[in-house]
């Protein structure tokens, strides 16, 4: 589905929707296929189940979103710094 099949099939929700096929252009994520997880009351309960099934699936790309919202802006931002964990260990 495009973003604008969503829309038009979830008018006003809070959904956690997976990329099947995206990529990234000027930093941000262009998505040509996206697929419908969940449906979610709110959006406490979209971050909440979004959470745990990045958790239990972290290679899926998952986000949670709004129907409400024209255009689905994905930045793409790079991660710098450490964990927590690696940092506590370096010391040692």
């Amino acid at each position: 589905m495009l973003w604008s099949d969503v829309r038009a099939a979830h008018p006003d929700q809070w959904l956690v929707i997976e990329a099947l096929e995206a990529h990234t252009e000027k930093g941000h994520r262009v998505f040509e296929r996206l697929a419908v997880v969940e449906l979610c009351s709110e959006g406490t309960a979209a971050l909440r189940r979004y959470r745990e099934l990045r958790s239990e699936h972290p290679g899926r790309e998952l986000y949670f979103v709004h129907t409400g919202n024209a255009e689905l802006d994905v930045e793409e931002r790079s991660w710098i710094g450490i964990r927590r964990n690696d940092a506590s260990d370096s010391a040692r």
